[in-house]
């Protein structure tokens, strides 16, 4: 019998995994990474005081676009570098969250480093 992988632990398991090298801190917050699949979530995390510091998502009032594709990704990126450069933060430590380096969260990225944020 062949034993199916299951996705959610794969996932778990690669966060912890970064997560055990990175850290966020109120001059070097962590930009954290949510997708699901109509939706895409970003926040500015200090590990340090356990608070976030700032968010923006597809589900956000202002927002328009679908959250579930790259150009939606990409508008939460520069959302999430505006409520950034607001609270005078400008580098940040990227927290993919497990999730590969492509698509969507590949634009988040893009986006954000466009609207200004350094990683």
């Amino acid at each position: 019998m062949v034993k199916q992988m299951d996705r959610k632990a794969a996932r778990a398991k690669r966060q912890r995994r970064v997560r055990y090298k990175i850290s966020g801190t109120a001059a070097r917050p962590r930009l954290n990474v949510f997708r699901s699949s109509k939706h895409i979530y970003a926040q500015l995390i200090d590990d340090v005081a356990g608070v976030t510091l700032a968010s923006a998502s597809s589900m956000d009032k202002g927002f328009e676009g679908n959250g579930g594709n790259k150009e939606g990704a990409f508008k939460v990126g520069e959302a999430i570098a505006a409520a950034a450069k607001a609270k005078g933060i400008t580098d940040v430590v990227f927290d993919r969250a497990g999730y590969l380096y492509h698509g969507r969260v590949a634009q988040l990225a893009d986006g954000a480093r466009q609207g200004g944020l350094n990683f």
